[in-house]
């Protein structure tokens, strides 16, 4: 059976990422998203290993001292990351995965897992994500520069990620995408892979 695909989702604040990677897992119905661990409380209607795994702070710790996350973060008291068995199990079955993360995290993830497919979304125009940013209305003048600022500064780390895709239109950015892992499926390297499998197997039986 043929591994599946970590695809990591990337870009500054604004640019559209949690639109398109649901617009994805909506065409492609065969797409795993990667499911977070937490140690916030579950709020109503959230269930456990579908919107999160929820952890006790005990818990999400002893899982950081065994090495069991490709990436963490603390924010507002609680901690967040991604499991690295639900991954490789999610991986293991054939199936493709889709992690859609900040641009910090998704540069700790390659560095645990680079075999993965990094993916930069960019929007069509520093301008235009300023307007998406302050079209949000929920945040003054002072924090939109500073977010302007950091994704200027986030977009430099563009060279990280093996693809690049502008989020001009939902539907374009979904399908240039889509086309990126069926390409990625197809690289000759997969094959090779695969073929030693078989042959370690044949040898061993």
């Amino acid at each position: 059976m043929k591994r599946g695909l970590l695809i990591v989702l990337s870009g500054p604040s604004g640019v559209g990422k949690g639109t398109v990677c649901a617009e994805l897992r909506h065409k492609q119905s065969d797409l795993i998203y990667s499911v977070s661990a937490t140690t916030r409380s579950p709020r109503q209607g959230e269930t456990d290993g579908i919107n999160y795994f929820f952890k006790t702070k005990e818990q999400f710790q002893e899982m950081i001292a065994k090495d069991a996350l490709l990436e963490f973060a603390e924010y507002v008291g609680n901690y967040y990351g991604t499991p690295r068995d639900f991954v490789e199990r999610t991986l293991a079955s054939g199936k493709d995965i889709i992690l859609e993360i900040e641009v910090q995290g998704a540069l700790k993830v390659k560095e645990k897992f680079p075999q993965g497919v990094f993916i930069f979304l960019v929007p069509p125009s520093l301008d235009e994500l300023k307007q998406r940013i302050t079209g949000r209305g929920t945040e003054n003048a002072d924090i939109i520069d500073h977010r302007m600022n950091v994704a200027v500064e986030e977009m430099n780390l563009i060279h990280y990620y093996d693809y690049a895709v502008v989020n001009d239109q939902i539907d374009a950015a979904c399908h240039r995408i889509h086309c990126i892992i069926e390409a990625e499926h197809c690289r000759k390297e997969r094959f090779i892979e695969q073929l030693e499998e078989v042959k370690e197997a044949s040898e061993k039986a």
